[in-house]
């Protein structure tokens, strides 16, 4: 991992709605897209797709929701930043199927001031791992329109009742419902990666997305030979981890600009 991608030529300023406060950083120009963090936090590689989104004609909006921005991954941190999210935190919702997590009405606001800042036709969400649900949550708010989940990995699909949860994601049914009415109202479509051996990510869960919006649920499913190597972490972030980013060619960096386009040709940059 490098830690050459820094957070310098970034914006940062404090966004409020309801109870929560959190940082947003901000770079470049145009349509917005909010980026959602994986976990332990706004790490270096996570910074390097924003930069790539910025680099591409659009606004990156970083709302830092856990952890500390520019850390770089380390087993202990990772460690104490999901216990902190699944046993502190009651912004989130880790276990129970068939909701979302409280934040999500924090971004959804943001999305709603993204837009008003930014203009364009909407804005675009990915969201990974821990956040990776969020971007179909988010659809609630009209101005969000091109919804990109990244290994998303709630419900966490562990323990009693897992084979349940793997087959659901962490959406009120009313939010999936209304997803669902605007992709065909709106002719609009979401993107969902996953690394086929991802036991955070079943192949289950994928199936119900594509239960649920058929063809408007575009599934990316990638072998572990296409993950860059990274010490004692199986295959699972597509956009930052594993991204083999020595290879133009190969197949992340092709799905990276694929997300990339996606965004842009949804949101008018």
């Amino acid at each position: 991992m490098s830690a050459a991608r820094t957070l310098a030529d970034y914006t940062c300023e404090p966004f409020t709605f309801a109870p929560w406060t959190r940082d947003v950083y901000r770079k470049g120009s145009g349509p917005a897209v909010i980026i959602m963090h994986e976990m332990p936090g706004m790490h270096p590689l996570v910074i390097r797709f924003a930069d790539r989104v910025a680099a591409a004609g659009m606004t990156a909006y970083l709302p830092s929701l856990f952890g500390t921005p520019e850390r770089e991954i380390t087993p202990g941190y990772t460690a104490r930043e999901i216990f902190k999210g699944v046993c502190i935190r009651r912004e989130f919702t880790t276990w129970r199927a068939g909701r979302s997590s409280r934040i999500v009405d924090w971004l959804r606001a943001l999305a709603r001031q993204a837009h008003k800042d930014c203009g364009g036709a909407g804005v675009g969400a990915v969201g990974m791992c821990f956040t990776g649900g969020f971007a179909l949550a988010m659809m609630t708010e009209p101005a969000v329109v091109a919804p990109v989940l990244s290994q998303p990995s709630l419900p966490l699909p562990l323990g009693p009742g897992a084979a349940k949860r793997a087959a659901s994601i962490d959406a009120w049914p009313d939010e999936i419902r209304c997803a669902r009415e605007r992709m065909e109202k709106e002719d609009l479509t979401m993107l969902g990666l996953r690394f086929k051996s991802d036991k955070m990510v079943p192949k289950a869960r994928f199936d119900y997305l594509e239960q649920e919006f058929g063809p408007r649920f575009v599934r990316h499913e990638l072998e572990d030979k296409d993950a860059a190597d990274y010490p004692d972490m199986d295959p699972h972030s597509v956009l930052t981890v594993h991204l083999d980013d020595t290879d133009p060619q190969g197949k992340t960096r092709r799905l990276e600009a694929e997300v990339i386009e996606f965004f842009a040709n949804r949101v008018g940059a």
